[in-house]
């Protein structure tokens, strides 16, 4: 019979750290896919035919790297990506080793997500931009972003959630985390009670994540 007051005295700060780690891959990870997200998103917005300045070479390269990098599935890239993340911060496994592809894999799904975003808003504000001179960057960064902000933000969301995933799928490769405590506790050594509170844990996750944006993106939304 299940004795929550023992389970929490044995596995309760194993969990606290999984937690701990998972936060940790689930928001540097983030933060930094929104660096390079954002910039690609723009780019891929501004290039498209009938865009800011239209380089269809260009869009079209950019769209490809891009599809390509998300039609990859993240377990096959976290082993491909072991020699460049062993190249860059020295190691594989834990926290730090698991970031690289992680950010290599949602960067391209923020760039998407920027890009339609960003196709959303209405041209009213941007010819309103244009006509007072502004010039291009003035134009994403004054008009275009600032409109499309409830969209980004819901965005966030997603990719946060779908990050969450991934590092539970890290944790088969040693990453850390919840994942790792799942498989290592929860199926190798079939200590169902560990599997079940660490699912319960990710599910809480994924609903204060989305409803914490959907909060957001409801109060800067005045449309």
């Amino acid at each position: 019979m299940f004795n929550a007051s023992e389970f929490f005295a044995e596995f309760g700060p194993l969990l606290a750290q999984g937690t701990r780690d998972t936060l940790i891959m689930l928001f540097v990870s983030t933060a930094l896919a929104y660096v390079f997200g954002l910039l690609l998103g723009v780019v891929l917005y501004v290039t498209a035919p009938g865009g800011l300045r239209p380089m269809p070479l260009l869009n079209a390269v950019l769209g490809w790297i891009v599809n390509m990098g998300r039609s990859i599935p993240f377990i096959i890239l976290l082993v491909a990506l072991m020699p460049f993340t062993r190249a860059i911060v020295g190691t594989t496994i834990g926290v730090v080793g698991v970031t690289p592809p992680l950010v290599v894999s949602a960067a391209p799904f923020v760039a998407r997500m920027i890009e339609q975003s960003l196709a959303e808003v209405p041209r009213d504000s941007i010819e309103a931009a244009e006509s007072c001179g502004a010039s291009l960057p003035r134009i994403i960064w004054s008009a275009c972003l600032p409109e499309a902000l409830p969209s980004i933000v819901r965005g966030v969301s997603i990719t946060l959630i779908a990050v969450l995933g991934y590092t539970a799928i890290a944790g088969a490769v040693g990453a850390g985390g919840l994942g790792d405590i799942a498989i290592r506790y929860g199926y190798y050594r079939y200590e169902d009670e560990v599997m079940v509170v660490t699912i319960i844990l990710l599910i809480l996750l994924v609903q204060i994540i989305q409803s914490v944006g959907d909060f957001i993106a409801k109060r800067i939304d005045h449309r």
